[in-house]
């Protein structure tokens, strides 16, 4: 179980889906979760949640792409045990002629740019713990490519390549860097985001599909990376459905 002074686990993204899973799972760990996501209400409630199961939580609201208000985030801080960059998501499935750039910007900024401001401003406070972990939720997206999702296979391949980079420039002090990569996850909100809200195009993305993933699911495998002994590094997990076998290769049942 972790201890004073690296028991501070950040979780980015945590109002729904694989952040909220990853700081419940992390409480039950002994971790003290800060919980950050743009919904103020949803994050409040989570941590009550925690909070009444026995563990400690607090919610604090954050755009994890707001340079400002990262930096002031960070100040609350001496020291940081866990940092998980969760906050990420899809938008649209068109094909790169017709793609909407502006939903490419958008999931840069927040898949790339937000695990960049998060990391720089937290990595001083990791390395104070000395004994600090930074988590990178990336995706198969990040590995492999497929049809009408080249933004999103843009930004994810761009968070791989940041932690990726980031273990070779601060190799030798103590910090982890961990890459979670995760398949098909069937989750309340992702899909259903990408599509604009359109259910029947979300219901399809799984349909057939024996058993995708859950936010439980890689929410267990972030907690598992994140506890292994301090000079254990997992510096890559790709985890998927056993129906999954890439992304463009998926057992249906009808």
């Amino acid at each position: 179980m972790p201890t004073t002074p690296s028991s501070i686990a950040i979780v980015t993204g945590a109002s729904s889906g694989i952040g909220a899973a990853t700081a419940r799972h992390l409480a039950a760990a002994g971790y003290r979760v800060v919980l950050t996501a743009r919904r103020k209400d949803r994050i409040e409630a989570l941590a009550e949640e925690i909070q009444a199961a026995g563990h400690k939580a607090t919610a604090y609201p954050l755009d994890v792409t707001d340079r400002a208000a990262v930096n002031e985030f960070a100040t609350a801080f001496k020291t940081v045990g866990v940092l998980v960059n969760n906050a990420g998501g899809a938008l649209g499935a068109d094909p790169v002629a017709t793609g909407d750039p502006e939903d490419w910007r958008r999931m840069y900024e927040t898949n790339v740019i937000g695990t960049l401001n998060l990391t720089q401003a937290l990595l001083p406070k990791l390395e104070a713990s000395g004994d600090g972990t930074v988590v990178v939720v990336s995706s198969t997206a990040g590995h492999a490519t497929y049809e009408g999702g080249a933004g999103y296979v843009a930004a994810k391949h761009g968070a791989h390549v940041l932690a990726e980079t980031l273990r070779l420039e601060i190799v030798g002090r103590p910090v982890r860097v961990i890459e979670i990569a995760p398949g098909m996850v069937r989750t309340e909100e992702f899909a259903l985001t990408r599509f604009g809200g359109d259910e029947e195009k979300a219901a399809k993305v799984y349909q057939g599909v024996p058993d995708p993933l859950t936010a439980d699911d890689v929410a267990d495998t972030i907690t598992w990376a994140v506890t292994r002994p301090s000079h254990v590094n997992i510096d890559l997990l790709i985890v998927r459905p056993r129906a999954q076998a890439s992304n463009t290769k998926v057992h249906r049942e009808s």
